[in-house]
């Protein structure tokens, strides 16, 4: 297809197919003429993929880059490509900033909560800082939660990332797994977060709130 269909079957507008083309986001398309090339299924799929790492991961192009450029790399194995699309998406580390006390304490919390664990993680994962920032959030508004509950909610994410590693395997073939994967992180994510926050909503309306003909919250409109 020219790059004219591929913009009307991929929803992206040919300025920018030609901006991703330029910045190396976009693989060239097969030449046909001068200044006319084809482009296959291929682009198509890293199309979607962009969208979703923009839309839903709210990565910044330069990030998106980064993840693509893994993704691309050969020399990489897939456990190496995962950890940088969770560079990619995790909060970005300040050096500059030196840690508070809560912080570091938290943090010290997070590495013994996961040697508990057993789980191996990388020293620099980024939800380490995620993880210990949520501890802190929580002491500082008077509600500590110790290993206990987090094992419960430790125990939940364990089988989900089990189920979904276990995916990433078969005769599909290795980009097709890795976008996979990085799909799953992103989107499941998203599902997950949307899942529990119906949860929520339903065990609010069955113990707190009157029933309503649909079963859910009483709205002030």
């Amino acid at each position: 297809m020219r790059i004219s269909e591929l913009s009307r079957t991929s929803g992206v507008s040919v300025p920018t197919l030609k901006y991703y083309l330029r910045e190396g986001l976009l693989p060239p398309g097969a030449p046909t003429a001068v200044n006319q090339a084809e482009y296959s299924e291929g682009h198509l799929r890293r199309l979607r993929l962009i969208g979703i790492l923009t839309d839903i991961g709210g990565l910044s192009l330069r990030a998106v880059g980064d993840v693509l450029d893994a993704i691309d790399d050969d020399s990489l194995t897939t456990h190496q490509m995962l950890g940088v699309a969770h560079h990619a998406l995790g909060p970005r580390d300040t050096d500059d900033e030196e840690p508070t006390a809560d912080v570091t304490a938290a943090r010290a919390d997070v590495d013994r909560f996961l040697r508990g664990r057993g789980w191996r993680v990388s020293p620099q994962a980024p939800a380490r800082r995620s993880l210990a920032q949520a501890l802190v959030t929580l002491r500082r508004m008077g509600r500590d939660i110790d290993d206990a509950v987090l094992d419960r909610y430790a125990d939940v994410a364990d089988r989900l990332a089990a189920q979904e590693l276990s995916r990433v395997t078969g005769s599909r073939s290795r980009i097709a797994a890795i976008e996979s994967l990085v799909v799953g992180t992103v989107v499941f994510e998203a599902v997950l977060v949307a899942l529990r926050r119906l949860a929520q909503e339903h065990h609010s309306a069955r113990r707190l709130s009157p029933r309503t003909r649909d079963g859910g919250l009483v709205v002030d409109k």
